[in-house]
């Protein structure tokens, strides 16, 4: 598979979101390989210290460190945010990549939202919000993971958080229709602001990590058959792929001069679930700019942030 050449990143500082393993550790290590000084907000410290290990092991001169941070968690979101103000440098690249798959149940995050929508998709528009200023000063590129899933979704407007019904793999999609919306209006306030913030999307097909394992196995006594049946069919090369694959979209789109703006990128093989990465035709469950902005405004009031007032 044709790999991506990521330009020089020295000097740049990026902030990826879910980097202690999977897709976005794979990020890290690529951004580190490139010059660039990493920051990793986690929410698990060992994990966390492990994965700088790991990245150092490959790159010993790459400046790398964590931060603590939970992205159920409004409150976490704004003790990193508060932190990395306070320190006062310019972001050049953030990814927002953490995320959570379909527990079998339903869960709450700390502010009471349904933790995939709380967790994937409100987490990290407080936090991209709160950080508006360090990313305007260093004129950032937003990278937003995004989901296949999101394509057959629609917005259950009187029921966002799934406390009418709850579906996993529903609850999936909509939580990463949420983020496809939210990096196209971002994208879309920026140009007309001039924020100076380009903002795409991405998703890295069907790629093997821990999130088979940990959503659905959240709140079961006996394991769920997910990650077994995704570790079966990657070894027969069939509709899943490895990390090593599966970051190349988010890989592109995060640091190619040629990725731009309110664009999604994705693998190019049949049903998007592998292959290399190329820029994808934008969802038609999230080409409605009504259905963006309307989801901005609610997502300002749930979380209290306005990026009026978060912009320089």
């Amino acid at each position: 598979m044709k790999d991506v050449a990521v330009p020089d990143l020295r000097g740049k500082l990026a902030v990826v979101t879910g980097a202690s393993d999977g897709v976005g550790l794979g990020l890290a290590e690529r951004l580190a390989g490139a010059g660039a000084e990493l920051i990793l907000p986690v929410r698990n410290p060992v994990k966390g210290a492990a994965a700088v290990q790991r990245i150092k092991s490959t790159t010993p001169e790459a400046a790398v460190s964590t931060r603590d941070l939970d992205l159920a968690s409004l409150e976490s979101v704004v003790c990193l945010a508060d932190a990395l103000i306070a320190d006062g440098r310019p972001v050049h690249l953030l990814v927002n990549n953490a995320g959570v798959m379909t527990p079998p149940t339903r869960h709450s995050t700390a502010d009471g939202f349904e933790l995939q929508f709380g967790t994937n998709y409100l987490g990290h528009f407080a936090l991209t919000g709160r950080l508006m200023p360090l990313l305007q000063a260093g004129r950032a590129r937003v990278t937003t993971m995004t989901s296949s899933a999101a394509r057959g979704i629609r917005i259950p407007w009187d029921d966002l958080q799934s406390e009418r019904r709850y579906a996993p793999i529903r609850a999936y999609g909509l939580s990463k229709l949420a983020d496809l919306l939210f990096a196209l209006q971002l994208q879309r306030l920026s140009a007309a602001g001039g924020w100076g913030v380009t903002s795409n999307a991405a998703h890295p097909g069907t790629t093997l990590t821990n999130l088979y394992a940990s959503g659905p196995n959240l709140g079961r006594s006996r394991p769920a058959p997910h990650e077994a049946i995704m570790r079966r069919l990657a070894r027969w090369g069939l509709f899943a792929q490895t990390v090593d694959a599966g970051l190349l979209p988010p890989l592109y789109a995060a640091t190619s001069p040629d990725a731009g703006g309110g664009r999604l990128y994705g693998p190019d093989g049949i049903g998007q679930f592998t292959g290399a990465p190329t820029e994808l035709t934008i969802y038609k469950s999230a080409r409605s700019e009504e259905d963006a902005t309307r989801l901005w405004g609610v997502s300002e009031r749930l979380t209290g942030v306005s990026y009026a007032t978060a912009s320089l």
